[in-house]
């Protein structure tokens, strides 16, 4: 079986054993708690279209592995196509669910990133880690699965490297390597949403040195392994399943991080898909982000248009044409056309590595992740600014108070503008959750920092290059050199 239902996605979540925790409580069934079940669902809108008509060349395609039918989150990207697809594939979720469902879309970036890694390791090493894991994609295929991908360590005192902290646990590592596998401790944070997965896909959180080769270790683990406990972040949306009706937007899931607790996990050979061999973390990373980055452009535009779509309501609402609006509305389309569209360029613009696998333009991938990283939050407050305040926290009754028999009357009475109380105020809360509360994605950080983003590209863009054109141009022979730095 190659593709699972929605019901048999939630019905496998449901098999794994109980590790995960928030509030000092243990959630013994994430499809069900309060706290979990709002991320289950959105992943599982994605199992739902992946089956239907409409999307289902968006969400599947065929594997290169084994010929069938398959998510295309846990497919290899071969071609620029495949890569465009994929931004694609990120929009049409956000579109669908209103929020992030990284239990997908990370894992998916990790298992892309370790295979031209593996490949280049096996090549160069004699290792068997390219087999390894595509030993793994074909039983992950086979039984539609969904991974997160940790990246993130705790890392302690960030001016210290991993094998200089006080505590050697701020960074995963290997404390142990058996003939039959090997065995970790430490924690990875700020890992999305792993209350919806079933596996979790493990990298190093850096380019790591000789020093630091013990933190050297990639593997893939069920989430419910002995010796993993996981906690969840606190979230925006942590009161709105005690809420009713126009409080909880009805089609919209939610996204949720967790801390991930190693303590001496043991991990099967078969799993492990690096292990010390620390000449290669900065290719992990290399891999790892930039298709990300061009990808979450897509993610990003998917929901600048539910924003914009929500803004145009609100406005019609309160009874004003959306024509006063135009240049608010027009400078959102620009912001989710520009994240979309240089993620796009970034796939195109990619290179075939000799794994078969898809490399995504580094330079404009990491451009991207800057545009990520600020228009978003524009397009936030452009949304804000034509909805008035009624969209604001804090300025719009529950929707326990809009149906009490006493008052409630009221609170619709006054409430009605050009359209009904109810329909304004579902519009309002839908605006609320998209641009300040739980349907916000990792815009600054999801994927790395623009800070860390603005060095590849200084370093990638070929300012020499740049600075010959204009010698060249004037005819300049004279040599102008760069200052030396100060001491």
């Amino acid at each position: 079986m190659a593709l699972k239902t929605p019901e048999q996605y939630k019905q496998s979540l449901k098999k794994l054993k109980p590790n995960m925790y928030k509030f000092g409580k243990l959630i013994t069934d994430v499809t069900t708690d309060p706290n979990t079940r709002g991320t289950v669902e959105g992943h599982a809108q994605i199992y739902a279209a992946a089956l239907g008509t409409e999307y289902a060349d968006v969400f599947c395609t065929t594997s290169h592995l084994t010929g069938d039918r398959v998510s295309r989150y846990l497919a290899i990207l071969q071609t620029a196509d495949d890569m465009i697809a994929n931004c694609k594939m990120k929009r049409a979720a956000y579109n669908l669910t209103g929020t992030c469902t990284g239990a997908r879309c990370a894992g998916h970036a990790a298992m892309n990133a370790m295979w031209p890694t593996t490949f280049d390791m096996d090549k160069e090493l004699g290792t068997n880690y390219h087999d390894r894991l595509k030993d793994w994609l074909r039983y992950a295929q086979d039984n539609d699965i969904t991974i997160s991908g940790a990246l993130t360590d705790a890392k302690g005192n960030r001016s210290l490297s991993p094998s200089q902290q006080p505590d050697p646990d701020m960074n995963v590592h290997i404390v142990e390597v058996r003939d039959n596998g090997i065995v970790v401790r430490g924690a990875k944070v700020m890992i999305c949403g792993c209350a919806a997965a079933q596996e979790v896909f493990v990298l190093p959180g850096g380019a790591y040195k000789d020093a630091d080769k013990d933190y050297a270790v990639s593997f893939v683990t069920p989430k419910d392994a002995p010796g993993l406990t996981l906690v969840e972040a606190r979230h925006p949306s942590d009161t709105r399943e005690a809420e009713e009706g126009f409080d909880v937007p009805v089609k919209i899931g939610g996204t949720t991080q967790a801390y991930l607790f190693f303590q001496d996990v043991f991990i099967p050979k078969e799993r492990v898909f690096l292990a010390g061999e620390c000449k290669y973390t900065g290719s992990v990373l290399a891999n790892f982000t930039a298709p990300y980055r061009a990808a979450i452009g897509g993610c990003v535009a998917g929901q600048g248009d539910v924003m914009a779509g929500a803004a145009a309501l609100i406005a019609r609402a309160n009874g004003l044409s959306t024509k006063a609006f135009n240049e608010k509305l027009t400078q959102m389309f620009v912001n989710n056309e520009t994240t979309f569209a240089v993620g796009v360029a970034a796939s195109a613009l990619g290179r075939k590595h000799p794994s078969g696998a898809w490399q995504t333009n580094t330079l404009l991938a990491h451009v991207n992740k800057v545009h990520v990283a600020t228009l978003p939050y524009e397009t936030k407050r452009l949304t804000q600014e034509i909805a008035g305040g009624i969209a604001e926290i804090g300025c719009l009754p529950s929707y326990v108070d809009f149906t009490n028999p006493v008052y409630g009357h009221l609170v619709q009475k006054y409430l009605k503008a050009a359209s009904s109380a109810e329909a304004r105020a579902k519009v309002a809360r839908l605006i609320e959750w998209l641009t300040i509360g739980a349907g916000v994605p990792g815009c600054m950080h999801g994927g790395g920092s623009p800070d860390g983003a603005k060095i590849v590209i200084r370093g990638s863009a070929g300012l020499d290059r740049s600075i010959g054109y204009a010698r060249r141009l004037i005819g300049l022979d004279e040599a102008i050199e760069e200052p030396a730095a100060k001491k």
